[in-house]
């Protein structure tokens, strides 16, 4: 039997066109409000008026913020997985990966085991520094980690993604919606659980996947505005609910990328972003769309850096302070946001001139 190349889906099709620095832009921005949102601060009682308010607004911010990285993945498989790059050999592949993140992986991991040592005053040992290089050396190195496993992977969906036909695609996307948002959330409210091997496709492949499917999708506006306002307000009252009843253990649950309501408010929000004409920014906004290449061609670094100067601001270390301790967090949590975004660009600007720096930072 032969395999048919899937009409919808030709590795001939035409140029990409895709705001990718307006997309990169938006989760970039979001996953700073993230760490903001979550950071970690000690209330005497939690129950009090003050305690009440911080989880409200923290919950809102932490839901809204939640996209950040699907849409990151959304737009890797849109960019690695489409047909016209089917023939790209595996060497030059692999080696331009690894040319864009490996340098880096290395500086920034030694920079944050010095920042452990140094400024959380952590105490390092062998163990400790083999763990952090084996599962990253700050808690935001995760996400490279999945860089690395989607980039393995690239080679084989970029034939799946060439071959496969919009209708057997569509049944393999329902087969991870299933396992990944659905059976969880069979699981967490009945006694009933269905043996998880019977559905083997789940996790963040499937983001990566749509990426790729959405660049040839249409969906009217409004009901991808109607489909990101209920994820994110289910989020949002789902938490609620979740924790008053069974707990904070289960706080994030509907957080999770995987959850039904993440998963939709993520695909509504990159089809938003993705419907937004390239040109048209450029032509309408040409100092803003100065702004958003320069962010979208630095979100490694961006990311990278981020978290040390979130850090620095709670803590004080530029002199001020701003912090969830201290101020309100409807405030605190858009204006360190926006701090800490311009502080990274103040750094990272200027070291994008010195191509060897360039090429160490990201």
């Amino acid at each position: 039997m032969g395999i048919h190349r899937g009409k919808n889906l030709d590795p001939k099709a035409g140029n990409l066109s895709l705001p990718v620095d307006l997309i990169r832009t938006i989760a970039i921005v979001l996953v700073i409000m993230l760490h903001a949102a979550t950071e970690p601060i000690q209330i005497i009682d939690q129950m009090s008026p003050q305690g009440v308010i911080l989880w409200w607004i923290t919950n809102i911010y932490d839901s809204l913020a939640r996209p950040a990285v699907p849409l990151f993945v959304m737009l890797s498989g849109a960019l690695l997985l489409q047909p016209a790059k089917l023939g790209e050999p595996l060497r030059v592949f692999f080696k331009k990966r690894a040319n864009r993140i490996a340098l880096p992986f290395l500086f920034w991991g030694l920079a944050y085991f010095a920042w452990r040592f140094f400024v959380n005053g952590e105490s390092l040992s062998a163990n400790s520094i083999l763990d952090g290089v084996l599962t990253g050396p700050y808690f935001h190195f995760w996400f490279f980690y999945l860089l690395v496993g989607l980039y393995l992977i690239t080679p084989v969906l970029r034939v799946l993604m060439a071959y496969i036909d919009r209708k057997t695609f569509s049944f393999f996307m329902l087969l991870w919606f299933l396992g990944t948002a659905i059976m969880p959330l069979l699981s967490l409210f009945s006694p009933l659980s269905l043996n998880s091997n019977v559905f083997i496709l789940t996790g963040w492949i499937g983001y990566f996947l749509l990426g790729a499917y959405f660049l040839k999708s249409r969906v009217r506006l409004d009901a991808l505005f109607a489909l990101l306002v209920l994820g994110l307000a289910w989020t949002i009252i789902g938490t609620y609910l979740i924790v008053g009843t069974m707990g904070e253990y289960y706080s994030q649950f509907f957080y999770d990328a995987n959850s039904f309501s993440m998963i939709g408010a993520s695909a509504a929000l990159f089809l938003l972003l993705a419907a937004v004409p390239p040109n048209a920014l450029a032509e309408r906004f040409p100092h803003g769309n100065r702004v958003l290449h320069l962010i979208g061609q630095n979100t490694i670094p961006i990311y990278l850096l981020h978290v040390m100067v979130l850090e620095a601001l709670q803590k004080g270390f530029f002199g001020f302070q701003i912090s969830l301790a201290i101020m309100t967090p409807a405030l605190e949590i858009p204006l360190i946001t926006t701090v800490t975004l311009l502080i990274c660009l103040g750094v990272i600007y200027p070291l994008t001139k010195i191509h060897f720096v360039k090429k160490l930072i990201g």
